[in-house]
């Protein structure tokens, strides 16, 4: 599913990128070849209509990442956790010296 899910952030960006730079800037841009009249969308509707493309696909991507983020395996396999149980299973070997391992083995200072 995550497969899937990246292939739509691709097409996604793919098409958002395309309607980017069809858009009309400041300096022209290539909205200015297909606009060149008001023939049957006008110039204002082909501009209303790749700004909500635009914001649309945006939020199509931004759904997408986070839709992807629940598909993402965490990488614990069965063996990883075979592993991990078996470590958990073994015995402390005997006549190793024991080390303090927190606050509760420290000797107590008095308090001023």
């Amino acid at each position: 599913m995550y497969t899937a899910t990246a292939i739509l952030i691709v097409i996604a960006s793919i098409l958002l990128t395309l309607v980017v730079l069809v858009q009309n800037s400041k300096g022209g841009g290539l909205a200015a070849n297909f606009a060149t009249g008001n023939t049957t969308f006008g110039v204002r509707q082909t501009a209303d209509f790749l700004e909500k493309t635009t914001w649309t696909l945006a939020i199509t991507i931004l759904v997408l990442c986070l839709l992807g983020t629940t598909f993402i395996s965490t990488g614990r396999s069965k063996k990883a956790s075979d592993l991990e149980q078996r470590l958990e299973q073994t015995e402390q070997p005997t006549g190793l010296p024991q080390f303090p391992t927190g606050a509760e083995d420290l000797p107590l200072l008095p308090v001023d």
